[in-house]
């Protein structure tokens, strides 16, 4: 039986911020419509919490019973170990999604926008099957779409409308720096993976693209953030602040750069979480002012 540490490993809370990032940036566009409305915002927070520990359970669980995780490093595997019983770790996924998706009723109502079901869903669906099912998209080179468009447009666009009740471009246009650092997240990821994934069937985007390229494309993941928080500073001039999380991109990227694999990536992981944190902060502190 896994210990509470183990289970708390397993939730792999370095992957949090692209959780919180998002719905930061998100109020702080509400903030700057004159639309926040606060314990909504933590009901959108603890919504993207619960789904994005739900997904990382939902991972261990379909690969671990797949035995994609065997011979990897990195972040504690709950099944892959051994530590808990496939189906324990399968309710635990289950029981985040419910959470997730009763947090999300309570926004649905108080909003009246019952699109947002299909919204809700659709993220719910896309948690489970980026390595669940038959037929996994992880395991076909579109997890990064994914996180693209769920911990980035969705998460933002998102939590700025169940607050200000309204779609905005400026939520659009936040969306798109913090859903290519939670590229860059899932991207580091893989690439420490990239060697036991391959012959283990599981085709992500770093083994599709080869070593190199991915180094190339994490690089661009983590820089080009910075080129649209210039743009955002055009209308809204305060979020040129982000730029301050600059210097922390120079060690991931040069890491990376110098060919650094396996373990020595799980420092860069967490190097990029640090970022994706400060960059969001700034850039919804920006937003705000």
């Amino acid at each position: 039986m896994a210990t509470p540490a183990q289970w708390i490993a397993g939730a792999r809370p370095r992957t949090l911020p692209a959780a919180v990032v998002p719905v930061a940036v998100g109020t702080g566009v509400a903030v700057a419509e004159d639309g926040a409305v606060w314990w909504r915002a933590l009901l959108a927070l603890f919504v993207a919490l619960a789904l994005q520990v739900g997904v990382n359970y939902a991972n261990d669980y379909s690969d671990g019973v797949k035995g994609t995780d065997r011979g990897r490093v990195g972040p504690m595997r709950l099944v892959g170990s051994e530590a808990a019983a496939p189906k324990d770790v399968l309710a635990a996924a289950l029981g985040c999604f419910a959470a997730a998706a009763v947090a999300g009723l309570v926004l649905v109502v108080v909003t009246g926008a019952w699109w947002l079901l299909l919204v809700g869903l659709a993220s719910i669906l896309a948690a489970w099957f980026y390595t669940g099912g038959a037929r996994p998209y992880g395991y076909r080179a579109l997890g990064e779409i994914s996180v693209f468009v769920f911990f980035g447009l969705v998460a933002v666009v998102g939590t700025t409308y169940v607050q200000a009740e309204r779609l905005s471009w400026l939520s659009v246009l936040a969306a798109v720096p913090v859903g290519l650092l939670a590229c860059a997240l899932l991207m580091v990821n893989n690439l420490r993976d990239i060697v036991t994934d391959g012959p283990a069937g599981k085709r992500t985007l770093a083994v599709v693209l080869g070593d190199s390229r991915t180094r190339l494309t994490y690089a661009a993941t983590l820089v080009l953030p910075f080129v649209f928080a210039v743009v955002l500073a055009l209308s809204r001039p305060f979020a040129a602040i982000a730029l301050l999380a600059l210097p922390l991109a120079v060690s991931p990227i040069r890491t990376v750069r110098d060919g650094a694999t396996g373990p020595a990536l799980i420092a860069t992981l967490q190097q990029t979480g640090r970022l994706q944190l400060v960059f969001g902060a700034l850039l919804a502190l920006g937003l705000a002012l």
